[in-house]
């Protein structure tokens, strides 16, 4: 699984290009399991790669230790991949969707400055939307979130084996790269690379 030291190394990759915006550090699994280990995680995550937010899964009681420490923190509530025992739509059910309207709720209410809402019914998203004062940001939870996000991978093609209903693929940069390593391993096989054009 991903460790500190893993997003740490990355989240200081995207600093380093991107310092001006607005950066958010997920906390990998196991960071935020307890108040001790969140606020001592969280300080180092922000200390060595000067990132202006954490985003942590769930916990409201955790992320309210967190903000009061001084830390900007991004909620997250609906499917929490790093719990979840099924990837799939949550909240379907009145039960379901009250449970995550209330921790979004309890999110807000512990200080996040916004909600990330993950794979649920898009009416439910907008109920929370609507509930909420901060911003909601979505990933499959339909189009009334104040925000959406996409993984990178999913909107330039480059990983298709699994594809959930609500990616939508812009590109497709995995057969654009096969078809120009292909034709690199072609061009070799058949001793035209490297040609003189490409030898001193």
């Amino acid at each position: 699984f991903v460790t500190m030291n893993d997003m740490i190394r990355h989240t200081q990759a995207v600093m380093r290009g991107h310092s001006s915006g607005l950066v958010v550090a997920d906390m990998p699994i196991a960071s935020c399991d307890t108040v001790e280990d969140a606020l001592k995680n969280c300080r180092r995550m922000v200390d060595e790669t000067e990132v202006r937010a954490v985003k942590i899964e769930g916990k409201p009681e955790i992320c309210r230790e967190v903000v009061e420490s001084g830390i900007s923190v991004m909620g997250h509530t609906g499917l929490k991949p790093q719990e979840a025992e099924k990837m799939c739509v949550q909240g379907k059910d009145d039960a379901g969707a009250q449970a995550i309207l209330d921790e979004a709720k309890a999110l807000e209410a512990a200080g996040c400055f916004s909600v990330v809402l993950e794979c649920i019914p898009s009416s439910l998203a907008k109920k929370i939307t609507e509930e909420l004062d901060v911003p909601t940001i979505g990933i499959g939870a339909g189009s009334d979130c104040d925000g959406q996000i996409l993984v990178v991978h999913d909107i330039l093609g480059l990983f298709t084996d699994f594809r959930p209903k609500f990616v939508k693929q812009y590109g497709d940069v995995r057969g654009e790269m096969l078809k120009a390593v292909k034709g690199f391993v072609d061009e070799v096989d058949r001793g035209i690379f490297p040609s003189p054009d490409h030898s001193f």
